[in-house]
C-alpha cells in the first residue's frame, strides 16, 4: 500500500511543478491527470486505480474536492447578495440555451444522456473562477454578478447532474437522499451557531488551539464523512455532500487556520490523489481511436463557451465577453461525471475520457477571460 502511495503522491507533484513552470497558467489539475494517464490505463499501467484501497482514498479525494468547491460558496457574502438577482438571471439564460445544445450536440454524436450534456453546458466551476477573482483582487459590478453566477451554477448543478447519471427507477430514491443530506446540513449548520458562543464551546477552542487537539478540523471532518455516510446509504451523490459541508464550514466563519489545515488535508494529499486516480483510469485510446468522443470533447467545450458568452452578453452591462469566458470554467463537474459514470458503467471509457478533455478545454478560454477582467 505505502510503494502505491508513494507513487501517487510523486505522480500529483507533477500538478504544481507544471504550473509553476506555466507562469500560473497552467492548473494545477492538468499535471496530476497527465501523469495519471501516463501511469495508468492509457500509459505504462503502474497504477491500478482498482486496487485496493486506492477506490477507498478516491472517494475521500472526491468528497474533498466538492468540499473545497463548496467553501468556495458563501451564500451570505455582499459579492453574491449584489449580484444575486443578474446571476440568477444569467444563469437562467444559459439554461435556456444550454438544453437545446445539449439535445443537438447528444443526438450528432448518439450518446444517449442529453440531460447529462445539458447540466455539463450549464455549469461553472467555483473553485477555478473564485481564486483567480481573489488573487487578482477584482472587484465592480460585473465582478458581482459573475461572483453570483458562478456561485449559483455550482450549487445548482453539482444536485442536478448526479441524477442525470441515476437509472429513472433511482431517481427518487436519490432525490430523498439529496433531502436528507441538505436536512442534515441545515441541522448541523444551527446545531453549530447554537452552541459556538457558549462558555463550554469557547473554552475547548482555546483548549484545542493551546495543545493542538484541531478540534474544528476533527469537526469538520466529521461533518463531511457523516453526509458522504448518508449519501452512501440512500443513494444520493457524495458530490451533493461534500459541497454541502463546504457552505455550511464557510456559513460558519470559522477562522483561517482552519481552512488552512482543510487545504493542506485536501488539496495536499486527497485531492491530489483523486485526480491521479480518475487519469490512471481514464482510456484515452479509447477516446482517440473514437471520432464521436472527440468531436463529443470538442463540441461540449465549445457549447460551454459559447453559451456563457451568450447569457452574459445579454445579462451584463460592462466586460461582457471577458465575463462569460470567466464564467465558462469547468473543473469538477466534468471530473465528477467521468468518475461517476465509470463507476456506474452508465458511461464509456471513451465518453468518460471525452468529458474530462472538454472540461480541459474551457480552462483556457475562462484563463483568457480572467487576464481580460483584470485589465483596466
Amino acid at each position: 500500500m505505502f510503494v502505491q502511495l508513494t507513487v501517487l503522491v510523486l505522480a500529483g507533484l507533477a500538478g504544481p511543478l507544471l504550473a509553476a513552470a506555466g507562469g500560473g497558467l497552467i492548473p494545477v489539475v492538468i499535471g496530476e491527470l497527465a501523469l495519471g494517464v501516463l501511469l495508468g490505463h492509457t500509459g505504462t499501467g503502474s497504477i491500478d486505480p482498482s486496487a485496493s484501497p486506492l477506490p477507498e482514498f478516491k472517494a475521500i479525494g472526491f468528497a474533498m474536492l466538492m468540499l473545497t468547491a463548496g467553501t468556495h460558496v458563501d451564500i451570505g457574502s455582499p459579492a453574491i447578495r449584489t449580484g444575486f438577482l443578474r446571476g440568477l438571471a444569467a444563469l437562467a439564460a444559459v439554461a435556456v440555451t444550454a438544453i437545446p445544445t445539449g439535445v443537438l450536440v447528444d443526438h450528432a454524436v448518439g450518446l444517449g444522456h442529453p440531460a447529462l450534456l445539458a447540466v455539463l453546458i450549464a455549469g461553472s466551476s467555483a473553485a477555478v473562477a473564485f481564486p483567480i477573482l481573489g488573487e487578482r483582487g477584482l472587484s465592480g459590478d460585473h465582478i458581482a454578478v459573475l461572483t453570483a453566477w458562478v456561485a449559483l451554477a455550482d450549487s445548482s448543478t453539482v444536485v442536478v447532474m448526479p441524477l442525470t447519471l441515476s437509472a429513472s427507477g433511482n431517481v427518487g430514491e436519490a432525490l430523498g437522499g439529496d433531502a436528507a443530506i441538505v436536512a442534515a446540513g441545515a441541522f448541523s449548520l444551527l446545531v453549530a451557531l447554537r452552541v459556538r458562543p457558549t462558555a463550554a464551546a469557547q473554552s475547548l477552542k482555546q483548549q484545542s488551539l493551546a495543545k493542538g487537539w484541531v478540534l474544528q478540523l476533527r469537526v469538520s471532518l466529521v461533518l463531511l464523512l457523516g453526509l458522504s455516510a448518508i449519501a452512501e446509504r440512500t443513494g444520493a451523490s457524495t458530490l451533493v455532500a461534500g459541497f454541502l459541508a463546504g457552505m455550511v464550514i464557510v456559513r460558519l466563519r470559522e477562522p483561517d487556520r482552519l481552512s488552512l489545515q482543510l487545504t493542506g488535508l485536501g488539496n495536499g494529499f486527497f485531492v491530489p490523489l483523486f485526480f491521479v486516480l480518475l487519469g490512471a483510469e481514464l482510456d484515452l485510446r479509447a477516446l482517440f481511436t473514437s471520432p464521436s468522443a472527440i468531436g463529443l470533447a470538442l463540441a461540449l467545450a465549445a457549447a460551454a463557451v459559447l453559451t456563457h458568452v451568450i447569457a452574459a452578453l445579454v445579462v451584463t452591462r460592462t466586460r461582457r465577453v471577458a465575463t462569460g469566458l470567466a464564467a465558462s470554467a469547468q473543473l469538477g463537474m466534468p471530473a465528477a461525471a467521468a468518475s461517476l459514470g465509470l463507476s456506474t458503467h452508465i458511461l464509456s471509457p471513451a465518453v468518460a475520457a471525452a468529458l474530462v478533455a472538454a472540461g480541459c478545454l474551457t480552462l483556457i478560454p475562462a484563463t483568457v477571460g480572467s487576464l481580460l477582467l483584470a485589465r483596466r
